[in-house]
C-alpha cells in the first residue's frame, strides 16, 4: 500500500501566500501588457484577498451568533 509522506509546515498558510503574491508580482513587473501579465495580477489579486477574508474572518471583532 502506498504511504503519503507528511511534513508539517514551517510557515503558515497566510505567510506563504503573501510571500507568493510578491514572487508573481515581481513576475509580472517584468513581464510586457498582455494576457499573460493579466494573468498572473489576477492570480495575485484572489490569493490576496484570500489572506484578507482570513484576516477578517479571524479578527476578534467577528463573533458568533449567541
Amino acid at each position: 500500500m502506498f504511504k503519503r509522506r507528511r511534513f508539517k509546515q514551517k510557515l503558515t498558510l497566510q505567510d506563504r501566500l503573501s510571500a507568493w503574491v510578491e514572487q508573481v508580482q515581481r513576475q509580472a513587473s517584468k513581464l510586457p501588457p498582455g494576457p499573460e501579465r493579466e494573468a498572473l495580477l489576477k492570480k495575485a489579486r484572489q490569493a490576496d484577498v484570500a489572506n484578507h477574508l482570513h484576516d477578517w474572518a479571524k479578527s476578534p471583532g467577528l463573533q458568533s451568533p449567541k
